[in-house]
C-alpha cells in the first residue's frame, strides 16, 4: 500500500497536462506517488503522457464519468492510505502534500484536508473554487475564507491559521482512503459540481472533521473568473437542492422550501436582464430535476439519516450579509 496517492482526473485535458504536470511531479516525491486517471479522453492527452512522462501511472476508464464517478472508479483500483485528489489545472509547490498528510497523521478525527488556493491568473488573489477553506449557509450558498459570492480577496496572511472548515475545494483535497471508502465515495448521480461537499457533509454528520491546512499553498486556474455556462448552472443548482434534500435537518428543509424558490427565481430573472436565457431556463430546469428526483433522494437521506452524529452550518443567509455590505469573511463572521 502506497502512502499517498496523487490522483489528477483528466478528460482531454492534454493543455492542462503539459502546462501542469511538471510542478506536480517535480514536487510530489517520497511516499508519494502521482496517477493520472483518464476518463475515456478522445483527444492525444495519453499520447503525449506516455511520451512525456512514461512512469507516471494512468488508470484508464471507458468513457466520461464525470468528476464523481470517474474519481469513485478510478480510486477502487487505487491502494493507498491517503487520496490527493488534483484537478489538472493546479500547479504545486515545493513541499506542498507533506503538512496535509502531518495534519491526517496528527488529527485522527479530521477526514479531508484542504490547502490553501490562489488564482493562478493573479497570484496575489484567492481563488474562487476554495481559497483558505469553504463553509456553506443556511440556505445552501457555499462560501470562502477569502471568497463570498462574487467578491474574492487578496491573500495578506489574513487566513493562514490552520482550522475547521466545511468543506474542502474538489480541486485539491487530501482525504483518508478508508473514509472515502466507507461514505461510498462521491454520490455519482451528481455528475460533477457540488459532490465534494456533499460528501464532506455527510462525512461531518458521521462524526468526522475537515481542516485547512494554509502552510500548503497551490496555484488553480479555475473557472470561477470564466463566464459560466448553462450545463454548469443547471449542475450546480440541481446538485445544491439535492444536497440539502439529504443532509439538512427538517427545519433547515422548511426554510430551504419556502425561501430557495424566491432567491433562485430572482436569479433566473437577472440572467433574463442581461440576455442570458439559457441560463435561466437551466436553473427552472434544475428545479423540475430536483423534484423527479425526491423518491430517490428519499432513500439516500435515510441512509444519511442512520449515520447522523453532528453538523456544523453557518446560521445566517450570506446573500442578506452581503447586501448589507459584509463582503469579506471576516466581516461576514
Amino acid at each position: 500500500m502506497a502512502r499517498l496517492s496523487v490522483v489528477i482526473l483528466n478528460w482531454n485535458g492534454r493543455n492542462h497536462l503539459e502546462r501542469y504536470l511538471p510542478s506536480v511531479v517535480a514536487h510530489t516525491t517520497g511516499e508519494a506517488e502521482v496517477i493520472v486517471a483518464d476518463n475515456g479522453s478522445t483527444d492525444d492527452s495519453l499520447v503525449w503522457l506516455r511520451l512525456a512522462y512514461p512512469d507516471v501511472r494512468v488508470v484508464r476508464l471507458d468513457r466520461n464519468y464525470g468528476f464523481a464517478g470517474g474519481y469513485n472508479r478510478a480510486l477502487e483500483q487505487i491502494d493507498s492510505e491517503y487520496y490527493l485528489l488534483l484537478n489538472s489545472d493546479v500547479e504545486v509547490t515545493a513541499g506542498w502534500w507533506q503538512p496535509l498528510v502531518a495534519l491526517l497523521d496528527s488529527e485522527p478525527e479530521v477526514a479531508v484536508v484542504a490547502p490553501k488556493l490562489l488564482s493562478d491568473s493573479n497570484r496575489e488573489v484567492f481563488e474562487y473554487a476554495g481559497a483558505s477553506g469553504g463553509f456553506i449557509d443556511y440556505l445552501g450558498y457555499p462560501f470562502c475564507r477569502g471568497r463570498i459570492l462574487s467578491t474574492v480577496e487578496r491573500d495578506e496572511g489574513q487566513y493562514d491559521d490552520c482550522r475547521d472548515i466545511f468543506w474542502a475545494s474538489g480541486a485539491v483535497m487530501c482525504c483518508r482512503s478508508s473514509v472515502f471508502r466507507a461514505m461510498g465515495g462521491f454520490d455519482e448521480d451528481f455528475f460533477a459540481h457540488m459532490e465534494e461537499i456533499d460528501l464532506q457533509w455527510r462525512m461531518q454528520l458521521s462524526g468526522w472533521r475537515i481542516m485547512v491546512e494554509p502552510k500548503s499553498r497551490v496555484y488553480h486556474l479555475g473557472g470561477g473568473t470564466l463566464p459560466a455556462s448553462s450545463r454548469k448552472v443547471y449542475l450546480n443548482h440541481r446538485n445544491n437542492l439535492a444536497m440539502l434534500y439529504k443532509c439538512s435537518t427538517t427545519t433547515q428543509r422548511i426554510v430551504v422550501a419556502v425561501v430557495r424558490p424566491f432567491t433562485d427565481m430572482a436569479e433566473a430573472l437577472g440572467f433574463l436582464l442581461t440576455l442570458h436565457p439559457h441560463k435561466a431556463w437551466a436553473i427552472l430546469k434544475a428545479w423540475v430535476s430536483f423534484i423527479n428526483w425526491h423518491g430517490m433522494l428519499a432513500k439516500k437521506r435515510q441512509a444519511v439519516e442512520r449515520r447522523k452524529r453532528a453538523e456544523g452550518i453557518y446560521r445566517f443567509s450570506i446573500v442578506v450579509r452581503y447586501l448589507c455590505g459584509m463582503r469579506t469573511f471576516n466581516k461576514m463572521m
